[in-house]
C-alpha cells in the first residue's frame, strides 16, 4: 500500500509552502496530484523527492525550464547521467561567464570607488557627466 499525503502534509514534509507546490502543478514541474474520493489531492513519496530535487535545482541556480528538463532526463532518457553531465557542464559554463562578467562589473566599481574617495562629492557626481569617457585622474 502507497502512503499518500494531504498537500499541507507535503507542504509540511518538504519545507514547501502550499502555494508553491500549486504553482509547481501548474507549471508542470510536478505531474497532476491524484484525487481522493472527496476530491483532495494526494502526493506519494515521489513528489516529496521531486520537491527536494526542484529545491536543490533551484539552489544551484538552474531556471524552472532547466529543473523540467532535467526530471524528464531522469524520468524517461536511457542514460540520463548522459544528458545531466552536459546540461550541468553548460551551467557550469554560464555560471563562469557571468562570474566574470561579475568581476569586471566589480572592478569597475572598485575603480570608481577609489577614484571618488580622493575627490569632493560634486566632482564624483558631476565630473563624469561634464567630461565623455573621464577617469580618474590623480
Amino acid at each position: 500500500m502507497t502512503v499518500t499525503y494531504s498537500i499541507r502534509m507535503l507542504s509540511r514534509l518538504s519545507g514547501t509552502s502550499i502555494e508553491t507546490i500549486r504553482y509547481y502543478e501548474k507549471v508542470a514541474l510536478l505531474p497532476a496530484p491524484s484525487r481522493a474520493s472527496n476530491g483532495f489531492r494526494e502526493y506519494d513519496n515521489t513528489i516529496v523527492e521531486c520537491l527536494a530535487f526542484i529545491r536543490h535545482g533551484r539552489e544551484l541556480g538552474f531556471t524552472f525550464d532547466e529543473i523540467r528538463e532535467l526530471l524528464k532526463i531522469a524520468r524517461y532518457a536511457e542514460e540520463p547521467w548522459v544528458d545531466a553531465d552536459r546540461m550541468t557542464r553548460d551551467h557550469l559554463d554560464a555560471l563562469r561567464s557571468e562570474i566574470r562578467k561579475l568581476q569586471r562589473l566589480w572592478r569597475g566599481l572598485k575603480q570608481e570607488a577609489d577614484c571618488y574617495s580622493r575627490k569632493s562629492v560634486h566632482y564624483k557626481l558631476l565630473h563624469p557627466l561634464a567630461v565623455p569617457n573621464a577617469r580618474c585622474r590623480s
